[in-house]
């Protein structure tokens, strides 16, 4: 099979999309006619037994998933030993992306999309499902501006365990304490990596520095979060506290669930002055509009009220110069009647 096939089993495949041990295509059902999204293991991934069978897990995991913040899977199957799941196909970006556009929206905006993630993942813990992986690349922002949780490719269910003795998975800016010494995971190693990505979103930056993976490492595991970040963003003490507590490096610290962080966070919102917009779609200041012609104020300042009850083809500048004018004209025909009849008398 050559590194890009053109098809995969009733599956046109239209375009690469990018990838590691995995290829995405943008790919077209040639059944239903509907777009959408294909996730072929490569080759070098299907040789790998373990990593064959993550990948089948991830798929049996995924297509049994229902949430609308988390990216649907319509099929999964095998193509000549390659193993590959069929998603729905998403317009819009990676949160990643829009971060670094600078698509977010305001304070309020920002705590609606943690809210939505905070929501699926209650959603998957309560079906005894880790992620293991939350950062903003695994999460897409939809052409509505929803956000959209995918890529369960290291997400661990209850008494399944396939990592490597000495193997970490995650990504390591994300990872709680318990997660970098490869200890059991609980569902509060994803609440870690939640308060981490709440931080970026709040201040625009990660809270950690490090040029190297054990640098990154060392402050997760002994150095205590900065929090001057977010104070400096304007960030209230409240959610401040939030984040400190998703954080903490004893996950017994952190919250259980993710239910009372969702219940802090609908507050946040239902306490902003002003008016709000879910998703992340910037909020654009309102372009004023010129009222109509009928109505619209074209008389400079200063002049007589009555102006504004001329009507509207002399409450211009042309309308305006043909009134003046007409006004000289009166003046002079009068004083030529006063000096016509003085003449007379």
């Amino acid at each position: 099979m050559s590194e890009h096939p053109t098809s995969v089993g009733k599956y046109d495949l239209e375009q690469f999309l990018g990838g590691g041990m995995s290829h995405v295509y943008r790919a077209k059902d040639r059944v239903l006619g509907r777009r959408v999204a294909l996730k072929l293991l490569t080759e070098q991934g299907a040789a790998d037994d373990e990593t064959k069978a993550r990948f089948l897990q991830e798929a049996r995991m995924a297509s049994n998933i229902n949430h609308e913040n988390i990216i649907s899977v319509y099929d999964f199957g095998e193509e000549q030993g390659r193993p590959f799941i069929v998603m729905e196909f998403l317009e819009g970006e990676s949160l990643r992306d829009a971060l670094r556009s600078g698509h977010l929206g305001d304070f309020q905006s920002r705590i609606e999309i943690c809210l939505q993630i905070g929501r699926a993942l209650d959603y998957i813990h309560a079906r005894k499902i880790i992620h293991r992986d939350i950062k903003p690349e695994n999460i897409h922002i939809d052409g509505e501006g929803k956000p959209r949780l995918m890529d369960f490719g290291i997400a661990k269910t209850e008494g399944v365990q396939l990592t490597r003795a000495g193997f970490t998975l995650g990504t390591p800016y994300y990872m709680a304490p318990e997660q970098v010494l490869a200890k059991p995971l609980t569902p509060q190693a994803d609440i870690y990596a939640f308060g981490i990505l709440l931080f970026e979103l709040l201040t625009g930056a990660k809270p950690l520095a490090g040029g190297t993976v054990e640098r990154i490492f060392d402050q997760i595991l002994y150095e205590p979060l900065n929090l001057e970040p977010l104070a400096a963003a304007g960030v209230p003490a409240a959610v401040s506290d939030l984040i400190s507590s998703c954080t903490a490096k004893d996950p017994t610290m952190r919250p259980q669930t993710f239910g009372p962080i969702c219940e802090e966070l609908s507050r946040f919102i239902d306490a902003a002055p002003t008016a709000h917009q879910p998703g992340i779609r910037p909020r654009i200041r309102p372009e004023k509009k010129r009222p109509p012609a009928a109505v619209r104020e074209d008389r400079p300042s200063g002049l007589p009220s009555f102006f504004d009850k001329l009507p509207p083809r002399l409450r211009t500048q042309g309308g305006l110069m043909f009134l003046a004018g007409s006004a000289v004209v009166v003046v002079l025909l009068v004083l030529y009647g006063i000096l016509a009849l003085a003449h007379v008398v």
